[in-house]
């Protein structure tokens, strides 16, 4: 699958401009899911310098994306088309029902239980 993920609020706590603490379980579930051989593409808002900061904050905890905030990586920016990704499932923490967690989210992606190990204190925070 291919999926859209949100960076704050969902990939980190909602500190914008700044970077947040990473949420519970995201790393790990997003790692699992990139071995599971699913296509990771960052979908956010941030552009410019607080873009790059977002993405060298993932690439230092382990996740490369497919792509950011375009569908494909061959992809071309054109403010005549519409910035909607194309993708199978988009994860936010704006989602109707509320964000559920990656624990949750891992589960129901990977269809079977993860083994999250903590790691550097609380949910694996620094």
């Amino acid at each position: 699958m291919t999926i859209a993920i949100d960076f704050d609020g969902t990939i980190v706590e909602h500190k914008y401009p700044k970077i947040g603490k990473p949420l519970p379980f995201v790393f790990q579930t997003l790692k699992a899911l990139q071995e599971e051989g699913h296509l990771l593409i960052l979908w956010t808002y941030r552009c410019g310098d607080l873009l790059n900061e977002a993405i060298e904050f993932c690439k230092k905890n382990g996740i490369e994306f497919y792509t950011i905030n375009k569908s494909y990586p061959e992809e071309t920016f054109d403010q005549n088309i519409s910035r909607k990704i194309l993708a199978d499932i988009y994860i936010d923490d704006r989602n109707f029902d509320g964000f559920p967690g990656w624990g949750v989210i891992g589960q129901k992606l990977l269809n079977k239980t993860i083994n999250y190990k903590q790691k550097k204190g609380l949910f694996g925070r620094k």
